[in-house]
């Protein structure tokens, strides 16, 4: 599994996909889905543990009318806790809105403001005390 930890959206939220290139959950092979989903499974224990949530909402948006925006599956874990949102089912409009901007950034990132070496040093060290 190819794991690509980053708050790039909410707190703790992490983005999982697998490492061989897929557009669609259902091209999968049945090994690989297993292995997503056992890999969710001990990210987001250890994601609500590490963060003091007290749900996960794990979301994965299968194909274009589904409203994936990048064309390779991936599954969202996102720590949670009580209050974050007012209307619960939010959340996947914010993750729907975050989504879309950064499809607008994978083709020009002129945006982006890379971490410092210290930061991103920082993240990993917090994320390699979990054992996945």
């Amino acid at each position: 599994m190819l794991l690509s930890i980053s708050a790039l959206f909410f707190l703790g939220y992490v983005l999982i996909c697998p490492r061989r290139e897929v557009k669609r959950f259902i091209d999968l092979t049945t090994e690989e889905a297993t292995d997503l989903w056992i890999s969710a499974h001990k990210i987001g224990k250890q994601l609500e543990n590490y963060h003091n949530a007290s749900s996960l909402t794990f979301t994965i948006q299968d194909g274009p009318h589904a409203g994936q925006s990048v064309p390779h599956v991936h599954i969202h874990i996102l720590p949670r806790k009580e209050g974050d949102f007012v209307n619960n089912d939010e959340i996947y409009d914010a993750i729907d809105a975050k989504e879309k901007e950064l499809k607008k950034k994978l083709d020009l990132d002129k945006e982006r403001k890379d971490r410092s070496m210290e930061e991103r040093a920082q993240e990993a060290t917090e994320y390699r005390k979990f054992s996945f």
